[in-house]
């Protein structure tokens, strides 16, 4: 089975085609992403690459970890696992602000 890498601190400029041709070198690429913002569609600055060999990933993460493409130092390493962004929601209450508040009448 396959193995993704990270690939961070890419050049804003360089593309997916790019970048695929740097790493090709290491083994057969399954896929190679760039990721980038959904409003302007501007790269930011990280990607992943899939091997289809773990070995040719492990070679990747050693050969290109620390090297210089397109003017930048990359930082290359297994990817992890994605975290949920989305912020935790407390419960829902049922007990409708449970005291206090009511209207006071003046004597």
């Amino acid at each position: 089975m396959g193995k993704k890498l990270y690939i961070g601190n890419l050049s804003f400029n360089i593309s997916e085609e790019e970048l695929e041709e740097a790493f090709s070198q290491f083994g057969e690429i399954v896929s190679t992403a760039i990721i980038k913002d959904s409003v302007s569609g501007r790269s930011k600055g990280f990607g992943f690459i899939e091997y289809a060999q773990e070995d040719s990933a492990k070679s990747a993460v050693e050969g290109m970890n620390g090297k210089e493409l397109d003017g930048r130092t990359l930082k290359v390493d297994e990817a992890r696992e994605q975290r949920d962004q989305r912020p935790q929601r407390r419960p829902r209450s049922n007990n409708y602000g449970s005291g206090g508040g009511g209207r006071r009448e003046r004597y």
